[in-house]
């Protein structure tokens, strides 16, 4: 199987293919492919890399790797599944692939920056595959969770993932186009990993992202539209002492000029990514 990963992966690296919605190298696409076509749990090289494949799964692995390469659709969407803060999820044409390094501060349960033992209620603003929010409900098992999203067919995949987790009684899904849905809501700590792509950014994007909902993406001309009504409305639903945190990614510069007023925290990932910053509830307001 090593030898079939190893030859998916060199196919991949000629092709060209753009890496990034979940997997950043030719080899962990190329597994995560053969895998899937062998019918193998995820990780599975590691404990049967050398196990014989048969002429039918290695055909099955070519026509998926070829796939990806002939129609540059993600490896994700051709699998069904994708990985995030250590929880496996659902994930389809529906939803934004789940790739936000916030995985990294959930998992750390937003310490230093709350107490997790005092948090009780959590809002996912564009939730999506509904990904954040329920790794929000397992790394804070005492909090109820709020996940809103525009899109009624996000909110499908993200009731499959609900039911997945068994976290149905914690996770309330909410049609919302950001907190329309959510008057006199409050919460502990609002989180938001929202579209905040520009028009010109959209037109140049590799071929692969014209496979993922531009509703989940295109954010206006300058790639703030989101940010902003998050920026406006924000405060008047946080608790005294509660913490925004929200992905901008690469118009992290665009932000700081818009907003320099604000004393904006620019989170550092270990294992890589940016553009998340976080303001307490006091420094929106002030």
């Amino acid at each position: 199987m090593r030898s079939l990963i190893e030859r998916g992966a060199r196919r991949l690296r000629r092709a060209g293919v753009f890496f990034g919605h979940g997997t950043d190298n030719a080899r962990d696409e190329s597994a995560a492919l053969v895998l899937h076509a062998l019918n193998l749990p995820h990780g599975g090289e590691r404990t049967i890399g050398a196990r014989r494949v048969g002429s039918r799964g290695m055909r099955l692995a070519d026509e998926l790797i070829a796939r990806r390469i002939e129609e540059r659709i993600p490896a994700v969407y051709l699998t069904g599944e994708t990985w995030f803060a250590g929880l496996a999820f659902h994930v389809d044409r529906r939803v934004l692939i789940p790739r936000s390094p916030i995985a990294e501060l959930i998992e750390r349960r937003f310490a230093p920056w709350v107490d997790p033992g005092r948090v009780r209620r959590i809002l996912d603003v564009g939730t999506g595959s509904g990904c954040i929010a329920i790794a929000c409900a397992k790394a804070l098992p005492r909090s109820r969770v709020d996940a809103a999203d525009i899109s009624p067919e996000a909110l499908e995949v993200a009731a499959i993932n609900v039911r997945r987790h068994r976290v149905g009684r914690r996770v309330r899904l909410i049609r919302s186009d950001h907190f329309s849905a959510l008057a006199g809501e409050r919460y502990d700590i609002i989180v938001a990993n929202p579209p905040y792509v520009g028009r010109r950014e959209m037109s140049g994007l590799p071929p692969e992202y014209r496979h993922e909902p531009q509703l989940a993406l295109a954010a206006g001309r300058d790639g703030l539209d989101c940010v902003r009504v998050i920026l406006r409305e924000a405060g008047r639903h946080l608790t005294p002492g509660g913490l925004l945190v929200v992905e901008v990614g690469n118009t992290e510069a665009a932000v700081r000029r818009a907003y320099g007023r604000l004393p904006f925290i620019w989170l550092e990932f270990e294992r890589g990514g940016g553009g998340v910053f976080l303001l307490t509830a006091e420094q929106i307001r002030r």
